[in-house]
Parts: structure tokens; sequence; C-alpha cells
């Protein structure tokens, strides 16, 4: 009896060894395709924010390089707006920050009007210029609470820093059909040509509820049985162009 207990122990014991190793080394060797897949993603999602590609735009990584090499990629410090020259944007990880006490500050809970909770110290933006170097758009990443989750998106200016070019989210857990409604390209082009802020320089685009107001330059239509979801995106929005998002970054661009 004590034997056969042995055997059996020894035998789960090998097979556990034995997968792990196989986990590992299939992680391992994932590896480089999971990195260079995520960098894609991150490259086209930047392109569609630029609009330099369509969302439903087939492109090779090769094409998506080559596209996205057209494209400024600045490190910014948040707090003070000013650029970091000698940063690396692509070691800039805002998960990382995001955990690092050093690496991220904390909110006061009157400040936090998106639920971010902690901001990173350097955020990478994207600026998209012309052929003769003036200032096309501006892409902004921003995330903040949904009802159900963290957005991560982008939102675009063009070159005036006062107009919406586009906002976009690539990633959440809003509800499908109802909040989830903000990854839908068709919902969201509404945002485009509306006025990022008031005459007296204040965020003031947003979502209202129902249909916006003919000729009014700063209501988008809402999204069909989403309240909540539409006060999360109006609060990242307004705080990301607010003084403790892009606001003093913005201030030095112009």
């Amino acid at each position: 009896m004590k034997d056969s207990i042995l055997k059996t122990f020894t035998v789960a014991t090998l097979l556990c060894i034995v997968c792990s190793v196989l986990v590992a080394m299939t992680a391992t060797g994932l590896k480089p395709n999971i990195e260079k897949n995520a960098l894609l993603d991150k490259q086209l999602n930047v392109l569609r924010a630029a609009g330099l590609a369509a969302g439903d735009e087939k492109i090779s990584a090769e094409r998506a390089s080559e596209l996205f090499g057209q494209i400024e990629q600045v490190v910014i410090d948040l707090a003070s707006g000013t650029t970091a020259a000698d940063a690396d944007p692509a070691k800039v990880d805002l998960a990382a920050q995001l955990k690092d006490p050093n690496g991220s500050v904390a909110l006061a809970a009157s400040d936090d009007t998106a639920g971010v909770k902690r901001l990173p110290n350097q955020m990478v933006v994207y600026l998209v210029r012309g052929a003769d170097g003036a200032l096309g758009k501006v892409v902004l990443p921003i995330y903040g609470q949904g009802l159900w989750s963290v957005m991560y998106g982008f939102l675009t200016l063009e070159g005036d820093l006062k107009t919406v070019a586009d906002l976009s989210f690539y990633d959440h857990g809003e509800t499908p059909g109802l909040g989830g409604e903000i990854s839908n390209p068709s919902k969201m082009e509404k945002w485009s040509g509306k006025s990022a802020f008031d005459e007296s320089g204040k965020p003031a685009v947003h979502f209202v509820k129902g249909t916006a107001a003919a000729g009014d330059p700063y209501q988008v239509d809402g999204l069909s049985g989403a309240t909540l979801t539409s006060n999360g995106v109006n609060r990242t929005v307004s705080f990301w162009l607010g003084e403790h998002g892009y606001g003093p970054y913005l201030a030095t661009l112009k």
C-alpha cells in the first residue's frame, strides 16, 4: 500500500515537473510573437486615432511600422507639461509606472474626477505633422473609469489644439451593445469637429443624454441606454484636457 502511494506521488510529481517545463518552453518560444503582436496592436490604435488608418483596414506589420514612423513620439512630464527629451518612448510603460510609487503620484479624491487614482510621471503623446512641418494633429492617450471597467483610448485634437478630431477607446469592459459602443467608430465619430474647450479655456465637449442641440459646439449625441458609461467618458475627457492631465502640455505646445 505504501509503495502504491509513493509511486502515485512520484508519477504525479514528475508529471507536474514535465508540464511546467513544457509550459515554460512554450511561453518562451511564443514571447517574441506576443511582443510583436502587442506592438502592432499599439501602432494600429495610434494610426487609427491619428486618421492614418481606417478602423477596419487590414494593414501588415511592415506597413504599420512604416506609417507609424511618420508620427513624432514625444515623452512628456505630465505634471509640468515639459518634454523629456532624453527619454525613450519605447521604454515608457504606463502599467509599470502606476505600480511604482516613485513612477506615479496618488491623486486626491477631489481631483480624481476620472477615477484613475494614480497618475504616471510620464506619458507618450503622438504628433502628426504636415509636409511643411506644421502641426496637424495631437494624439493623447487617455484612461478613466466607466461603469464596469477602466476605459483606455485616445483623444485626438486638430493642430489648433482646440478642435476634437477623434475620440476612440480600444480597451474596456463596458456592456456590449450599450456602453460598449464607445469602441464603435460610427458612434464616436460625432465627437469629430466639436470644440474641446469653451471660451474661458475650460474643457467643455461632452456626451449629452439623447440628441445634442443643433449647432451646439460642445454637445455630442449620447449613447442610448448607456448613461453611466457616457458620464465616465465625459469625466475622462474633461480630466485629461484639464490641469491634472494634458492641460500644462497643451499650454506649452501652443
